[in-house]
């Protein structure tokens, strides 16, 4: 497995995350809010985004390898009746896919997550033929619950996503 680090954003990230970003083979997954192009304004925009969000129900972090940022992981705590549960979302440089990276990645992140906040359950919901995503989800311990029929537009197309879980008691590193 190539070596990463999870950190915190910063500025000078600005262009590494929009050459890693700017890419329609990692927007296509993921939800409208990511732009495709993506852009060094968008860049500028989601790192000052995060920066102000720090430690506000979230822990977002830039995934780095050879000191460049080449994806990002969030865990968002959600409100309301949901408030016991939070979502994960992540993206990749394609050119590190398939390398162990996100499934680490996940663990890492999760690991953090239940023990900074009051929760008893991570989420995360890949689009139904993600197949990459779906199997870092199952690699990294979390369990299918189920797909959801035709329940998200993308692209001028309709798809099917997944719900995937992990609670606090079948946590394990």
């Amino acid at each position: 497995m190539k070596e990463f680090q999870l950190r915190s954003w910063e500025i000078g990230d600005a262009k590494a995350l929009a050459q890693a970003a700017d890419n329609f083979n990692i927007a296509k997954n993921l939800r409208n809010a990511f732009p495709n192009p993506y852009t060094l304004d968008d860049a500028i925009w989601y790192i000052n985004d995060s920066i102000a969000n720090e430690r506000k129900e979230q822990i977002n972090y830039a995934i780095v390898i050879d000191g460049q940022a080449a994806g990002d992981i969030g865990i968002f705590v959600k409100d309301d009746v949901y408030e016991k549960s939070a979502e994960l979302g992540y993206w990749l440089a394609q050119s590190y896919w398939r390398k162990g990276i996100m499934t680490k990645a996940v663990q890492t992140i999760c690991k953090e997550a239940f023990a900074t906040f009051d929760i008893v359950r991570i989420f995360a919901e890949p689009f139904a033929d993600n197949a990459g995503s779906r199997g870092v989800l199952e690699k990294a311990g979390f369990t299918y619950e189920g797909t959801m029929r035709n329940g998200v537009y993308k692209n001028g197309e309709i798809h099917s996503y997944c719900m995937y879980s992990l609670l606090r008691e079948e946590f394990v590193v």
